[in-house]
């Protein structure tokens, strides 16, 4: 993983990818398809996060359904939260929206996201993150298959 986006150009067009990923490449036009529009600050429903994280955690989902393919969610952390070592079925792709996230998936070094930055963490691979600062971290997460957190008790090297 490496960070590969600092500017709000090409946040735009990664945000556009990873929505365009996040429909399989499917994306639909006409009466079945409805446009979305969310923002951290909006009245999104939100909810506690999988039962492997502390309290604290929160997801809202901004688009589909999490037991089936295809969701988007915000998922949000307090400052300082440490976010268990986990891994999911699926494929996950992040946008930092706000705060200071350092994120280590097994077998890289740690890195530290900032708003706009992007990562990508293939099915299966264990991973953990910390919120730093005082202010609190969310993630634009998507996913390829249904939503899921499996908790992680190996190493992550």
């Amino acid at each position: 993983m490496s960070k590969t986006l600092r500017s709000g150009v090409r946040i735009a067009t990664a945000i556009s990818a990873v929505c365009l990923a996040a429909s399989g490449g499917n994306v639909q036009a006409g009466p079945a398809a409805r446009p979305v529009t969310a923002t951290v600050n909006s009245a999104l429903q939100w909810g506690p996060c999988p039962s492997i994280f502390p309290a604290g955690c929160q997801i809202a989902v901004l688009n589909g359904d999490p037991a089936k393919p295809n969701a988007d969610v915000f998922l949000r952390v307090p400052g300082g939260y440490t976010i268990p070592p986990h891994s999911h079925t699926s494929p996950e792709r992040i946008v930092l929206v706000e705060g200071q996230l350092v994120v280590r998936y097994q077998g890289s070094p740690a890195e530290d996201l900032t708003p706009g930055e992007y990562a990508y963490g293939p099915a299966g691979l264990a991973h953990v993150a910390t919120c730093k600062g005082a202010g609190p971290c969310t993630l634009f997460i998507a996913f390829e298959s249904a939503v899921d957190a499996i908790a992680f008790t190996g190493s992550l090297k």
